[in-house]
């Protein structure tokens, strides 16, 4: 499919068939996360991916959305908070790798430019921020194989990593049901191009 024409399909269903999603086409979808982009190259997502049906109804109490533990697949979508003491590391990776060769930057790390992203929120926002990239980039392969998904938040994340038996350094930033579609809804209303561009200079 081409890329504009599956932006055009993508829809948050809250349906899905029963047919399911192989291991195939999960490893598709995380190639796609894989190879999201990051700040300064963290890579800070991190997937538990959820197929047995005896989890989800463990899971059952900490969501409200009942739909997506009926989905033949849950990815639980986290930030890794430890990736960021492989900054050095990572910021050496893209040196080497040319990222910056021939590049017109100064030091971001000088202290001079004061109230960036990443001073303007925690750094749990903003490896969360970094995650969602990923996330998207599986929302849209998932069109792209006639898959479909929804982002979910509203999640009782505590006991979520309790049932998960995650470490202390993954935060769960959403969850993403993944299935084949059993519902087509419309586009939802969205905002006009003059409203969402509020200045051209």
């Amino acid at each position: 499919m081409e890329l504009n024409e599956t932006i055009k399909q993508r829809r948050s269903i809250r349906k899905f068939t029963n047919d399911p999603v192989s291991e195939a086409q999960i490893g598709d979808l995380l190639e796609a996360a894989r190879l999201a982009p990051s700040g300064s190259n963290l890579q800070p997502w991190r997937f538990v991916i959820v197929r047995s049906e005896e989890k989800k109804k463990e899971l059952d109490p900490v969501t409200p959305y009942k739909f997506a533990l009926k989905a033949p697949v849950l990815f639980v979508c986290c930030a890794d908070l430890s990736v960021l003491e492989s900054r050095p590391r990572r910021v050496k990776e893209l040196r080497e790798t040319g990222a910056f060769t021939d590049v017109d930057m100064e030091d971001p790390n000088s202290g001079k430019y004061k109230g960036s992203v990443s001073q303007s929120i925690t750094a749990k926002g903003y490896l969360a921020m970094n995650v969602a990239i990923a996330v998207e980039h599986i929302v849209l392969r998932a069109v792209d194989l006639g898959l479909a998904t929804c982002w979910l938040g509203r999640i009782d994340i505590e006991e979520a990593k309790r049932i998960l038996e995650l470490p202390e350094h993954l935060e769960i930033i959403c969850f993403l049901p993944v299935g084949y579609p059993a519902q087509s809804p419309g586009q939802r209303p969205r905002l006009s191009m003059e409203e969402i561009v509020f200045k051209t200079l």
